[in-house]
């Protein structure tokens, strides 16, 4: 037995130290912390209706009252996820213009806030709207067709009563 507790005290002891290790960076996180904390002085400008990763979220209408976004596909993200919010009910139109013209692109589906779904589309969407919360459009390729679109491309989604 006292073999036994005269191994775990080394054990222990080691796991300690190594534990104090670790608690070094935490202090190099501070000092970054503190210096993200000086530039918060600055103005920081926030670009609204971008692409983050794979989504876009429509936070800021314009002086029409309608989305615009750009975004792209690529073979990482073959699909994009535009989200926004319906306040009022009405009529939702939305349209996708590729930079270079025309491309296989489409609105694959629109999700309801019930998370019922309708679609394929095409480029063009009107559909109207008969519950309020957060829609979420899907943006993608005709899997129907050849070529899959790989590029930019802005969306434009407005609401009407």
């Amino acid at each position: 037995m006292k073999n036994f507790l005269m191994l775990l005290l080394p054990i222990l002891f080691f796991s300690c130290q190594q534990k104090e290790n670790k608690t070094a960076p935490v202090n190099d996180s501070e000092q970054i912390s503190t210096e993200k904390s000086k530039d918060e002085d600055k103005p920081v400008e926030f670009e609204e209706n971008k692409q983050v990763g794979d989504t876009i979220l429509m936070s800021s209408k314009n002086e029409r009252g309608s989305y615009i976004a750009e975004g792209s596909l690529d073979s990482l993200h073959p699909r994009t996820y535009v989200k926004f919010k319906i306040e009022e009910l009405g009529e939702l139109s939305a349209n996708i213009i590729p930079t270079t013209g025309e491309g296989n692109i489409r609105f694959n589906q629109i999700i309801f806030p019930d998370n019922t779904s309708d679609g394929p589309f095409g480029m063009d969407l009107k559909i109207k709207l008969k519950q309020k919360g957060n829609h979420i459009l899907v943006i993608g390729h005709s899997q129907m067709a050849d070529n899959p679109f790989l590029g930019k491309f802005r969306v434009e989604v407005e609401t009407k009563k």
